[in-house]
């Protein structure tokens, strides 16, 4: 009798493992020794029998006649047990987790399309779907991931590839014998300039990787602000002079503050570029600068082209260049580093304008970093 329960039990198993486990690629434990862990913590069930009993216990009349009747019943309510733990377990955790490996795995190889159906979607609180809800949302950010590194991939190779083009063309051209001097100084300087183009281009391509990832050394100063945004003023005499624009600054005095002067000038330098380059000729830009509760506050306002409020979405993009008119004056980085910049340092940037109106642009910043 025992030896056919034992076939029953090796039959029995054969029949579970085709039922539940052909399905399955990955195993996380040996049911064969879950049910021999069943097994031995049922004969230590018999210890307290033999310790106050002792063997004369299955000699007794009334034990003999039952015993292989106890036996059989022990042994199939462990067994039933142990499959039916297994069961649940193969239900509840392997398949799931097997749905989890397969998605891990096509997401290793690239695939950001895989998203994992909830076991049981009628339990908020089951573990299992809270794992595959975040693996569904880690695997979306890793797919606007890849598509915003495929874009700047395609934008930069796009905008290296235009001068590039230039410069062939021109130094083809100086290579004609028949071509005055006149004509060479003016193919040359065209060449300089867009040399020069093409190395602020990859210098801000470079700042603005470093501003994404924080990797700016912390080079903190104690330095005058506002002696700071009038040199950058200063600097741009030439520019508004050309355009015969009035710009207006009320800068306060001697605001110092505590952070990285090369991410501030860097944020100056940009927006008031924009300003006088979006202006029109004899038009108008104002600059402020104030303080209060320990907060510098920038204001950079002109009276240009201005923006419609689909545009004003994305000012902030990379390459993003709407005014076609003015795109070989900028290569459409200066704010996306801006942007980053005022969040390095934990500051606000806000934007408002209206089309053929001009542009308002407000940083607040803390003085002390």
């Amino acid at each position: 009798m025992i030896f056919r329960l034992r076939q029953y039990m090796a039959w029995a198993t054969r029949l579970l493992s085709g039922r539940f486990m052909v399905k399955l690629k990955h195993s996380y434990f040996n049911w064969k020794a879950y049910l021999l862990a069943f097994l031995l913590f049922g004969v230590l069930s018999l210890l307290p029998a033999l310790l106050f009993g002792g063997k004369e216990i299955f000699y007794l009349p009334e034990t003999s006649q039952f015993i292989v009747l106890y036996a059989l019943y022990w042994v199939s309510i462990t067994f039933f047990l142990a499959v039916f733990t297994m069961t649940l377990k193969i239900i509840y955790f392997d398949q799931p987790m097997n749905q989890f490996a397969d998605g891990l795995q096509k997401v290793s190889h690239g695939d950001f399309s895989v998203r994992l159906k909830p076991a049981r979607a009628n339990r908020d609180d089951d573990y299992i779907d809270g794992l595959f809800e975040d693996f569904n949302n880690m695997v979306e950010e890793l797919g606007s991931i890849e598509t915003l590194k495929s874009d700047f991939i395609a934008d930069v190779s796009h905008e290296i590839k235009t001068p590039l083009a230039v410069i062939q063309n021109y130094v083809t051209a100086l290579q004609q014998d028949s071509l005055s001097d006149r004509d060479k100084q003016k193919y040359m300087s065209t060449v300089e300039h867009t040399v020069n183009s093409l190395s602020e281009l990859i210098s801000n391509i470079l700042v603005l990787n470093k501003l994404e990832n924080q990797r700016i050394v912390d080079n903190s100063q104690h330095f005058n602000v506002s002696r700071q945004l009038s040199d950058c003023i200063l600097r741009l005499e030439q520019l508004w002079d050309d355009k015969q624009i009035e710009v207006d600054a009320d800068i306060q005095s001697r605001v110092m503050m505590t952070a990285n002067p090369s991410m501030v000038e860097l944020i100056w330098n940009n927006l008031l570029s924009n300003a006088l380059k979006f202006s029109n000729p004899n038009g108008h830009v104002s600059i402020k600068l104030y303080t209060s509760n320990q907060q510098l506050t920038v204001e950079i306002k002109d009276d240009g082209c201005g923006m419609d409020e689909e545009t004003q979405k994305h000012i902030f993009d990379k390459f993003y260049q709407a005014d076609t008119s003015h795109a070989t004056k900028g290569n459409g980085l200066g704010l996306a580093m801006v942007k980053q910049a005022v969040e390095l340092f934990n500051g606000q940037i806000t934007v408002t304008s209206q089309l053929n109106k001009g542009s308002s642009f407000k940083i607040v910043l803390l003085l002390n970093q």
